[in-house]
């Protein structure tokens, strides 16, 4: 085997070695204050539900990007979606990038991918992996998602 092709080969693993490490569920990161005022607007009067797997797509439902960990996914304003990555995802936060989900179906669901994009270059950025979703209704709201 040629000097290119064990180099090729060892950084197709290690890439896949990165890969699978960022999907163990790892603490949650702090939240700044400026992060924990934004989470509590949102959040006020909300009642957090079982979480789910998937999240059906469509209806669209607006993101708030809380920190490089933590989504909102806003379906009305009686029902909102908490989604803790699986690993913190560098720059999601700073609401720079454009998100591109990468999903199969019309259903977002834990385990699926998003990758930042940068909007002037079209540049990748990291990738990262959705958590499972966490319903916060209004109180007193029973309805079906």
């Amino acid at each position: 085997m040629s000097y290119a092709k064990i180099t090729l080969a060892l950084s197709g693993m290690a890439l896949l070695a990165a890969c699978t490490q960022g999907e163990a569920p790892t603490s949650p990161l702090p939240l700044t204050e400026k992060q924990a005022k934004q989470y509590e607007r949102q959040m006020t009067g909300l009642t957090a539900g079982e979480p789910v797997r998937c999240i059906s797509n469509i209806s669209q439902p607006g993101i708030v990007r809380i920190s490089d960990d933590l989504l909102l996914y806003r379906v009305s304003g009686r029902l909102i979606y908490q989604n803790r990555l699986k690993s913190p995802c560098p720059g999601l936060a700073r609401d720079n990038d454009v998100i591109v989900t990468e999903q199969s179906g019309s259903q977002q669901c834990s385990g699926d991918l998003l990758r930042l994009v940068d909007r002037v270059g079209g540049i990748p950025g990291p990738v990262c992996i959705l958590g499972d979703f966490v319903p916060y209704r209004k109180d007193g709201t029973v309805t079906a998602d």
